[in-house]
């Protein structure tokens, strides 16, 4: 598990190997991630946008932007959890990826980035 906390909003990965989705004689890996995302802050946030970064084995890079998340733009109270799943496909048995949210905090409206902390996702027979 992966986990950052950035101005008081923490983030924490888990990746999985989703075979039932992938075709390794084509050359084609899916793999789902879990996100939880905390507000540990004394403010009210909502999550506006993401941004990710995501490279696969052969250094090809990928990059995905927008609003909210699975169709989402959650308000979290202070304490508050939010987690959703999502997925990703590689041509290459690794890959990994890493990015941001906006979030804006309602009292001020102001907007601030969160960091996503950069995670690996290996098949399971390449840990070994």
């Amino acid at each position: 598990m992966h986990s950052i906390i950035t101005n008081g909003i923490e983030i924490m990965v888990q990746t999985h190997y989703y075979a039932q989705q992938s075709s390794p004689k084509e050359g084609h890996y899916f793999f789902v991630y879990e996100i939880s995302i905390t507000n540990k802050s004394d403010f009210t946030v909502q999550l506006l946008s993401r941004h990710w970064d995501i490279v696969d084995a052969f250094g090809k890079t990928r990059m995905v932007e927008g609003e909210g998340v699975i169709g989402e733009t959650p308000v979290l109270e202070p304490g508050e959890l939010f987690v959703y799943n999502s997925g990703c496909d590689f041509p290459t048995e690794i890959g990994k990826m890493s990015g941001y949210y906006v979030m804006r905090k309602l009292i001020d409206n102001s907007d601030f980035k969160v960091t996503i902390p950069e995670f690996l996702m290996v098949l399971p027979a390449k840990n070994n």
